[in-house]
């Protein structure tokens, strides 16, 4: 695969289960290319999204992601892949039996973390990252929605990703608050991390213009009008 590109899918079919969502998916994203999937519910984003995480498996087409064949990925192979990618989805996903840090402790220590040095740096850096540098202590509950899903971008960016993939992340907050989260996904791709964004929110893609695709008719084709105003501000 080409050295610039991240992820690469060609003639891919995209399942729900037994069912055919999405066929004939073909795909390059460029490493720190920022790229908006829209389409109504059921249309086939999530699912999308699922293959390339490796939550669904591929069942047909050639997809390559961080490096990663999926149509031969193995099992115990899915754990390196995940810690490549940054995943955000919709409801947060914090465990509320502990705090900020602890939340961000634990997917250290899942992921081989063992320096406890090294492990308090990298929670801070991420936690100024999102504007929450001093929340560490704080429960889940304690916070806003719109800190919680601070909290958990803060979560996918512990392990540097080179992909991050966000299901929805806005789906929960007020126009305000999802403006801000928008704004801190968009400003990632300056790390040269890849950003793919499933929103259903088209006020906010005009305000953060990037290349979107449209998942409709079981096809996912590229939205030439809200491409075309990224293009423009170029």
């Amino acid at each position: 695969m080409d050295q610039t590109i991240s992820i690469s899918l060609k003639n891919v079919a995209i399942y729900q289960g037994d069912n055919l969502i999405l066929s004939r998916v073909n795909l390059d994203v460029k490493k720190g290319e920022h790229i908006y999937l829209v389409g109504k519910t059921g249309s086939g984003k999530s699912s999308l999204l699922e293959t390339l995480y490796a939550e669904a498996p591929l069942k047909e087409g050639e997809a390559h992601i961080a490096e990663f064949d999926l149509s031969k990925i193995k099992k115990k192979q899915i754990p390196q892949l995940r810690r490549k990618l940054g995943i955000i989805f919709q409801d947060f996903q914090l465990l509320n039996d502990r705090s900020v840090k602890d939340n961000l402790l634990f997917v250290l220590h899942a992921t081989s973390w063992k320096d406890k040095k090294q492990m308090n740096e990298r929670i801070n850096e991420v936690l100024e990252k999102v504007g929450l540098p001093t929340k560490g202590f704080k429960m889940p509950h304690e916070l806003s929605g719109g800190e919680q899903q601070r909290v958990a971008i803060a979560r996918s960016l512990l392990n540097r990703p080179e992909i991050l993939l966000a299901d929805e992340p806005t789906g929960n907050l007020d126009p305000e608050t999802s403006e801000d989260i928008l704004r801190l996904l968009s400003g990632i791709t300056e790390t040269n991390c890849s950003v793919i964004i499933a929103t259903h929110n088209m006020s906010l893609i005009q305000k953060f213009p990037a290349r979107t695709l449209r998942c409709e008719n079981g096809e996912m084709v590229e939205d030439t009008v809200l491409s075309g105003a990224f293009s423009n501000t170029l």
